[in-house]
């Protein structure tokens, strides 16, 4: 049996819905905790007011954000998978099937970046990566939508055999660059070494990391634990409203390099979309997250 064209046109569809309507469980528990620590007032609430949005959206299948962002897959595909139709397609056409369902309608974010026109499809819509998984027999398919308070401000610079101090001043740095615009709390991700776009690709999935995991790498264990106490001391707070909670997390992988070594920092914001699900070779699709 193959997985099929429809199967992945269906999933891919609600992957996205998902995302939309629904604040992941680990990162709810977050800002639960957040509140209960957050000692300035306005930032208490803001959190407050966060979980009830979040509640609310999923109770009443409405968007937790207006700013639905662009359809973003990151797809691995098990050696022991086959399919029955076109993939890319497939994904292109749940896409299509969201807006023409989707109650309530989502706006027009995809842009051409010539013309400025903004519409529902566009040059390489929805963006997808694929990559490999050894022995397996499913596809995995994470959903996480790029909104624009995270995109706008993500950033990579390539150092020269870079100090650990260097790196983290530099994501420090980007963080200050982009202050509250982000939408915090904020989880950052952050890809060290390999070429320009596999950081990019490292820091990208660092963001989607679920909470609780301790890196292990101990040495980036130490940064996450660094860095993200720089970042709550910098006192934006909830939506920029003050406080302690800027960032729930910082999360940071690495990979061999030359002496060249990007350092790529990537964002999600406070309501951290990521949506995941498995379609197995037996057609069988489960729901991760």
């Amino acid at each position: 049996m193959s997985i099929s064209s429809e199967t992945i046109r269906s999933v891919t569809s609600s992957l996205y819905e998902w995302s939309l309507k629904k604040v992941p469980d680990d990162t709810k528990r977050v800002l639960a905790q957040a509140q209960q620590r957050e000692t300035v007032q306005l930032g208490k609430q803001t959190l407050r007011i966060m979980l009830e949005s979040a509640e609310a959206a999923e109770t009443e299948s409405h968007l937790v954000c207006s700013d639905v962002g662009v359809p973003t897959y990151m797809i691995r595909v098990g050696t022991g998978v086959s399919f029955e139709g076109n993939v890319r397609q497939a994904i292109v056409d749940g896409f299509a099937d969201l807006v023409a369902r989707a109650d309530p309608p989502i706006l027009k974010m995809v842009t051409n970046p010539l013309t400025l026109q903004r519409s529902y499809e566009g040059k390489n819509m929805p963006l997808v990566t694929f990559d490999m998984i050894d022995g397996a027999d499913y596809m995995e398919i994470v959903c996480a939508p790029k909104a624009m308070g995270t995109g706008r401000w993500e950033a990579i610079e390539t150092f020269v055999y870079p100090s650990l101090e260097t790196i983290e001043k530099y994501v420090l740095d980007t963080v200050l660059k982009a202050g509250s615009q982000p939408c915090p709390p904020i989880v950052v991700g952050v890809g060290i070494g390999g070429t320009f776009d596999y950081a990019a690709k490292m820091a990208k999935e660092c963001v989607l990391r679920p909470f609780g995991q301790t890196n292990p790498e101990p040495i980036l264990a130490a940064m996450e634990q660094r860095l993200l106490k720089a970042i709550n001391d910098t006192g934006f707070g909830p939506m920029g409203t003050g406080g302690d909670t800027t960032a729930m997390a910082v999360h940071i992988d690495y990979s061999a390099s030359h002496g060249f070594m990007p350092v790529a920092v990537a964002f999600n914001c406070w309501i951290n979309r990521r949506t995941c699900a498995r379609i197995y070779q037996d057609g069988t699709v489960e729901r991760l997250e």
